[in-house]
């Protein structure tokens, strides 16, 4: 805990596990702002348990970290033990990620799965529309991340991407992730159609108040959600590709008053 005048607050450091990279900073939870400059380090090929760990221990190593630790994952989480694995080694599948990066770090660690961490930062930290409401966030990246947040309440480990669309039943981060507009080389407007249709298909099934767009791709929102075509508002993620790292330093700081 670090003394704050009247009160007391806590930092945290969060680490962003991603399909390319792997990203850590310290964070002041009153505030969400990082009080150092992120570190990132390639996520490594392939993503097994030890070479994850290894990069952890190297993030919190960096900024000479003894306290609360809070890391994402891409895939459900469950009481800090990993349940799916669908873009990473698969070696994970019921994993205790939590005790494996407590002793990587010799910390405290909270595991929080990677989209819900950033729906708690936005919802937190971001657009003061995402506090309110139905509220969808979606990380575009490696895959489609969901977070589902009702009055600024997290229900955790919804699973959006793999949606089935399409006449052949694909999982929906198949054909609208952003790594797929760079595998088909697909333009913004192209992009932005499939978006649509998606975006189409969670409206039918949720009815929200707003969608917000995040993961890296978010820093270009001006090139493709102005092309996108819903009933649902939509705003790109206020906290860009921080969101990840904010989000996992929350939970460390709730596993620390637990």
């Amino acid at each position: 805990m670090v003394a704050t005048g009247k009160g007391e607050h806590m930092q945290a450091l969060g680490i962003d596990i991603g399909g390319t990279g792997i990203k850590g900073a310290v964070v002041d939870t009153a505030t969400g702002a990082l009080t150092v400059e992120r570190l990132r380090i390639e996520t490594p090929h392939p993503a097994t348990p030890d070479a994850v760990s290894d990069v952890v221990r190297r993030i919190t190593q960096h900024f000479a970290w003894t306290g609360p630790v809070g890391c994402t994952f891409p895939g459900v989480v469950k009481g800090g033990t990993i349940r799916t694995a669908a873009n990473v080694d698969h070696d994970w599948v019921d994993l205790p990620a939590d005790r494996l990066f407590a002793k990587a770090t010799g910390c405290k660690v909270a595991v929080i799965n990677d989209a819900d961490a950033a729906g708690e930062a936005e919802a937190r930290f971001g657009h003061e529309q995402a506090r309110r409401g139905v509220v969808v966030l979606l990380t575009l990246g490696t895959g489609i991340g969901s977070a589902l947040v009702v009055d600024g309440v997290l229900i955790p480990n919804t699973e959006f991407g793999h949606l089935k669309m399409g006449r052949k039943q694909r999982d929906a981060e198949r054909l609208a992730a952003e790594s797929v507009r760079e595998r088909e080389d697909l333009g913004w407007k192209g992009w932005a159609r499939r978006l649509s249709d998606y975006l189409s298909e969670l409206e039918q099934l949720l009815w929200p108040d707003l969608f917000v767009l995040g993961g890296g791709v978010s820093k270009k929102a001006d090139k493709f959600i102005p092309h996108i075509r819903c009933a649902t508002p939509i705003l790109a993620a206020q906290l860009l590709n921080q969101a990840g790292i904010v989000g996992a330093a929350l939970a460390a700081e709730r596993e620390a008053s637990a």
